[in-house]
C-alpha cells in the first residue's frame, strides 16, 4: 500500500464518530444570520448531564451553519462554543472518578472536527472543572471556555 493511501486510510480510521458519552438535550436557538436557502446559521443551546457524576448539567452554546450545506451535514462548523456546568441536585457518583475524562463529543464537520467536553478534577479545592474545545485531525483550536463545579461536601472517589 502507497504512504499516500496509508495516510488517508488512518486519517479516516481516527475519524470514524464514536458515541458520545453523554447525550445532549436541545434548549432552545437564536438565528444569526438570514439564509435564502436553507437553514439560517443558529447558535445553539443544549444540556446534558454528566454521565458518572449525578446532580451536574452542563449548558453548552455553539453554531450551527445554515445554508443548502449546513443542512446537508457538509458545512464545517465553527470552533467557537461555551460551557456553564452547575449543581441541580445532590453530587454523587457511584464509580471513582478519573483525574482527567472526556464527558461528551460530536462530530463538527463531515469528517475531521469534533466539539469535545472534558471533566477534570481539582481534588485539593473540591472542584470538578469542564472544559470545552473544538479540535481537528490536523490542528486543533485555541478556542475554548471552562466552567466549575464545587463538589459542596460531596464525597467522591477519584483515581
Amino acid at each position: 500500500m502507497s504512504p499516500m493511501k496509508l495516510h488517508y486510510l488512518v486519517a479516516f480510521a481516527l475519524t470514524i464518530p464514536f458515541a458520545s458519552t453523554a447525550i445532549a438535550q436541545q434548549i432552545g436557538e437564536v438565528d444569526t444570520a438570514f439564509k435564502l436557502f436553507g437553514p439560517d446559521h443558529k447558535i445553539v443551546v443544549e444540556a446534558f448531564d454528566d454521565p458518572k457524576v449525578t446532580g451536574i448539567t452542563c449548558y453548552v452554546s455553539r453554531s450551527k451553519a445554515g445554508g443548502v450545506t449546513g443542512a446537508l451535514g457538509l458545512s464545517t462548523e465553527k470552533s467557537e462554543s461555551s460551557i456553564a456546568c452547575r449543581q441541580v441536585g445532590p453530587i454523587s457518583s457511584a464509580v471513582p472518578i478519573p483525574k482527567s475524562e472526556e464527558v461528551f463529543s460530536e462530530s463538527r464537520s463531515i469528517l475531521f472536527k469534533k466539539l469535545r467536553i472534558v471533566r477534570m478534577v481539582d481534588p485539593a479545592r473540591q472542584v470538578l472543572l469542564y472544559l470545552t474545545y473544538s479540535d481537528k485531525l490536523i490542528d486543533g483550536s485555541p478556542k475554548n471556555s471552562l466552567t466549575a463545579v464545587p463538589l459542596n461536601g460531596a464525597k467522591l472517589q477519584f483515581k
